[in-house]
């Protein structure tokens, strides 16, 4: 009676971790992973080749639908390289605004001090 006990409620848990770990494994990647030019059209051939095999209109709708994902994936790896290149360009616009927030407390100092306190802001941030 408490091997059935204990024995059951761990073969479940056991069985729904199997069946969860193969469904993770059929899953597809992350939504946020961007294709290169290359990936883009090693998909969009392999995706042709599987609508000759059909006929018809549904051999059209197939094609239509390679294209319109073709050109999804493209529009998606364009947007993310625009990002990048803010991000960027932002990263470098808060280097600068620290930079100039560093050098105005060096105005504070004088002499060999000041020297110091600006080498080590352009040293710090790159300038």
């Amino acid at each position: 009676m408490t091997f059935a006990k204990t024995f059951y409620p761990a073969a479940i848990l056991f069985l729904c971790a199997i069946g969860f770990q193969a469904h993770a494994q059929t899953m597809p990647a992350a939504s946020g992973t961007v294709m290169t030019e290359d990936q883009i059209d090693q998909r969009y051939d392999a995706d042709k080749q599987r609508c000759d095999a059909m006929s018809g209109n549904e051999k059209d709708v197939c094609q239509q639908k390679a294209k319109a994902d073709r050109d999804s994936a493209k529009a998606d790896a364009k947007a993310a390289e625009k990002k990048a290149e803010a991000n960027k360009e932002a990263a470098e616009d808060k280097r600068d605004a620290d930079y100039k927030v560093a050098k105005e407390k060096c105005d504070a100092m004088s002499g060999d001090a000041k020297d110091m306190c600006i080498t080590n802001a352009k040293a710090q941030y790159k300038q």
